[in-house]
């Protein structure tokens, strides 16, 4: 069994050698059909686009994305050639949660924002979108949840948000039709609406949010400040949205140790099932490094204006800066 895996994948290199499959390993944005001819299997991330392009040819039968996003995996080809797939839902939602947290505590200390008298919008409440709406809450904001595909008792419009909420954090898939198609759901018109001036933070996907709109809207004052960590046209993203955003991050805020591994072992655990292979151990985190003494402040432990001081050094290094993403944990060691 030959498996061709992403090898910006972390953590995974050693529970893959137990499995007993011929294992390749390589760049994801590189993987090309010749590559995958002969595969069994493919895992990958976000910057694999598998499509008929590169897997019509080719035996695969089984995609795994070590993500929580499917938008580049054409799961119409897939289902109609018999390819089987999955993700790994709610894999980094606390991961994201912390990074949410840890930019909100940042604005509060940076401008001055009274937390608990200001009101956070959610748009999108899946795995991701219910964590940062428990992080608003814990914080003592007033949250206003919209998801308009759920439909919860308690959801609001996406109007009311626009109206009512100092913050607004999105949180949804990239989906480009239908009735609650998320493409540049915050556009002009999004912009047009906002009242109160809020701070806006994109970690979902970079086209939600139409970034030359949102580069206008800070122009003008229709939005405060921004934190963004996905952007348009990834890894060639706005220089000038980068450079006047709060915050501005190489889609990262999923990127814990925590939340890798547990994507690593959503993959181990759907490789063994598909292919009848034996349970494996389960892939832990590795510790914070030695002397490592946590004071309880949630910034010492994540501080994300330390990766967008790294990356607005170094626009033209988004792909590396994300690839080498140092070590982070989400909880102190007990």
């Amino acid at each position: 069994m030959k498996i061709v895996t992403d090898s910006r994948i972390p953590y995974i290199r050693e529970a893959m050698s137990r499995l007993g499959a011929d294992t390749v390993y390589l760049e994801g944005a590189s993987i090309g059909p010749s590559d995958v001819r002969d595969a069994d299997a493919l895992v990958v991330r976000t910057r694999t686009r598998c499509d008929e392009r590169l897997l019509g040819a080719s035996r695969v039968r089984l995609v795994l994305t070590a993500t929580i996003g499917t938008d580049h995996l054409d799961t119409a080809f897939l289902d109609s050639a018999g390819i089987s797939w999955a993700n790994c839902p709610g894999c980094n939602a606390g991961s994201v949660a912390q990074y949410v947290d840890c930019a909100l505590r940042c604005m509060a200390r940076d401008f001055g924002l009274p937390l608990p008298s200001l009101t956070l919008g959610v748009v999108g409440c899946g795995h991701v979108g219910g964590r940062v709406a428990g992080v608003g809450r814990r914080l003592g904001m007033r949250v206003l949840v919209c998801d308009p595909p759920q439909g919860r008792p308690g959801f609001v419009p996406l109007s009311d948000i626009e109206r009512q909420a100092d913050i607004i954090t999105f949180h949804v898939p990239l989906t480009l039709s239908g009735p609650y198609a998320t493409y540049h759901l915050a556009g002009e018109d999004f912009f047009s609406r906002l009242e109160r001036r809020p701070f806006v933070v994109n970690t979902s996907r970079g086209a939600v949010v139409d970034n030359g709109a949102l580069l206008r809207a800070l122009d003008r004052g229709a939005v405060r400040q921004a934190v963004i960590d996905t952007w348009e046209h990834e890894p060639d993203i706005s220089v000038p949205l980068l450079n006047k955003v709060y915050i501005g991050t190489p889609h990262i805020a999923g990127y814990s140790a925590d939340g890798k591994v547990n994507a690593d072992n959503m993959v181990i655990g759907q490789l063994c099932r598909f292919f009848g292979l034996p349970r494996q151990p389960l892939i832990v985190p590795p510790p914070l490094p030695a002397g490592f003494v946590c004071n309880g402040d949630p910034l010492q432990l994540y501080n994300p204006l330390a990766d967008s001081a790294r990356l607005k050094a170094c626009p033209g290094q988004f792909e590396e800066l994300r690839g080498s993403y140092p070590l982070r944990r989400e909880h102190c060691p007990r």
